[in-house]
């Protein structure tokens, strides 16, 4: 398959990829499609910003055109990790199905509960949610989901991070089991990806398009050293006055290191956003709309943003603390270079995360760009020892030591004095039988006098 043309997709559909100048399917589209419309269960993994919203999208809308069925409950169901992507593919409903009839609503948490019942009443075709939030709907009794044709699983890998694996497992349950169920996902997921797809998917077709080390080729990946917090943040400022962007996210691995990082750059007369998991919906909601409009070139972010972000134009992701895993990695800089574009993604590496460093390049199988900035040369430019790993070479037994004794609460051992060597205090004790009295030393006779 080379176009769309060549699904024989509903014209409603056609008209409105026509207009939005989509003609080629990207790869994981051009593999999901086909199968979605054949009527099977899909497990699908492929890399961030490969188009798998379209990949279910396209194939959903179409089917719910084909068939009619007006006096029925909510027909499709799409669940999503953060409310940020479920606003997003909201969107991208509207848009592909601007020329149809059917109705989507959005059911997701930081927005009025009564409200969303209301809506929920008017039974629309398509409900796009997440988990928390629609799980609360259906205790109340508001949620239906008899009459459900498709279930959709979207970055259920991030669901499964989150801790939403029971509430997407419920949920699945109160389905119609005749359902059509499609699970996207970037990672493979382990076990516990395993156990969902087991639970919620009917002799499912696998396509395995990329592997979380497929990362997109023409994003370009630099590291930079840092000695401390203070000297990362002149960096952060350095690189937003002097590199070319269009857009940029700044992560970071706590909320207080993101509001702090926001301030730094507010101070440097930088329109910037702050988004995080304490900001309210209205905050998180103006944030995102604030920086596709383009005016806020800027956001400062934890990881509730690296699942949650596509803005066209973003091109520069700079990772203020380096994320945990290779997988959070893949995440984070895939917010850039989407769907075959270019982008540039900088890590600040201090000296007590390069060993992590090293660890996410040996799992991405792929080696860094060092660059140096010489007006911020600082102290650390990495380890003066490496091992063949790429980590810093050291005593690995020590350290443990060190660790267990610290977590037991014992100080470290102090090496005992040598004593010197004297043959005086060497002689073994003489008894006191003078009752502590000094005992006097008898001279020797010296012999007769001449």
């Amino acid at each position: 398959m080379t176009t769309f043309a060549d699904l024989n997709l509903h014209e409603r559909l056609t008209r409105a990829l026509g207009e939005l100048e989509i003609t080629t399917p990207t790869p994981v589209q051009a593999s999901a499609i086909p199968e979605a419309l054949a009527g099977h269960d899909l497990r699908v993994v492929a890399r961030t910003g490969s188009g798998k919203t379209a990949a279910f999208m396209l194939p959903m809308l179409h089917q719910l055109l084909q068939h009619s069925r007006p006096r029925t409950d909510t027909r499709a169901l799409i669940l999503l990790p953060t409310r940020e992507l479920a606003q997003q593919t909201l969107k991208q409903v509207e848009a592909l199905g601007r020329y149809t009839f059917i109705k989507a609503e959005l059911v997701t948490g930081g927005e009025d509960f009564k409200v969303q019942a209301a809506k929920m009443r008017k039974n629309p075709e398509i409900l796009i949610g997440t988990p928390g939030r629609l799980i609360e709907h259906l205790e109340a009794g508001n949620l239906r989901l008899q009459d459900l044709e498709m279930l959709v699983l979207d970055e259920s890998d991030r669901m499964l991070d989150m801790g939403f694996s029971d509430d997407v497992l419920r949920l699945a349950a109160e389905c119609r089991a005749e359902r059509q169920t499609l699970l996207f996902s970037a990672t493979s997921g382990g076990n516990a990806m395993e156990k969902m797809v087991a639970s919620t998917l009917r002799e499912p077709k696998s396509l395995m398009l990329d592997s979380v080390r497929d990362l997109n080729e023409s994003v370009v990946q630099q590291v930079i050293t840092a000695d401390d917090v203070k000297h990362k943040e002149r960096l952060v400022q350095w690189l937003l006055a002097n590199e070319t962007y269009d857009k940029a996210v700044v992560f970071t691995n706590t909320r207080e290191q993101a509001d702090r990082m926001g301030g730094v750059l507010v101070a440097s007369n930088l329109k910037v956003f702050v988004l995080h998991g304490e900001k309210d919906q209205k905050d998180r909601k103006l944030a995102m709309d604030r920086l596709k409009a383009g005016a806020v070139k800027v956001l400062v972010a934890t990881d509730v943003a690296a699942r949650g972000i596509h803005v066209d134009g973003l091109d520069l992701v700079i990772n203020f603390d380096m994320p945990r895993s290779g997988d959070e990695y893949v995440h984070r800089i895939g917010r850039t270079g989407r769907v075959g574009g270019a982008g540039t993604a900088i890590s600040l590496i201090a000296a007590h995360e390069w060993n992590l460093m090293a660890g996410i390049q040996r799992y991405l199988r792929q080696n860094f760009e060092y660059r140096l900035i010489e007006a911020l040369k600082g102290n650390f430019l990495g380890p003066k020892n490496l091992k063949s790993n790429g980590k810093a070479a050291g005593s690995k037994k020590k350290k443990m030591k060190k660790k267990e004794d610290a977590k037991k609460g014992k100080k470290p051992a102090r090496k005992k004095p040598v004593a010197k060597k004297n043959s005086r205090t060497n002689k073994p004790a003489v008894p006191d039988t003078n009752s502590g009295f000094a005992t006097v030393k008898k001279r020797k006779n010296p012999g007769s006098i001449d």
